[in-house]
């Protein structure tokens, strides 16, 4: 995958994460669910804008584990809203198998770059 593809969907991912929190506030969800998971969403393409300006391969490795946790948080959360009755699984299951598929790719992104130290 291009660079400029990763940055490009990891835009959409946090873009389609805020229409997720903008459907919250009309649905009167909690505050925790509400206000966690756009922080966790959006945060995933700045570790990996970040992590293109990296210092060092060590730098580098530390942004993109940055998006692997944001990563995971998000699909916490995302998982909370379904376990919670708070969206229907059916709405955030294109936005799951996209957090689960950008996990798949920063994964191999951080082996990749931990065999070259």
């Amino acid at each position: 995958m291009k660079e400029t593809d990763l940055k490009i969907r990891t835009k959409q991912f946090a873009l389609r994460v805020i229409r997720v929190y903008l459907a919250l506030l009309k649905r009167g969800a909690t505050e925790v669910l509400g206000k966690q998971l756009p922080r966790s969403g959006t945060s995933v393409g700045a570790h990996y804008r970040e992590a293109q300006r990296a210092k060092s391969t060590a730098d580098f490795i530390s942004k993109i584990e940055g998006a692997l946790q944001e990563l995971d948080e998000s699909q916490y959360w995302l998982e909370l809203l379904i376990d919670s009755e708070t969206l229907p699984a059916r709405k955030l299951a294109p936005l799951i198998a996209e957090c689960k598929e950008l996990l798949a790719i920063f994964v191999r992104i951080a082996k990749s770059a931990k065999q070259q130290i």
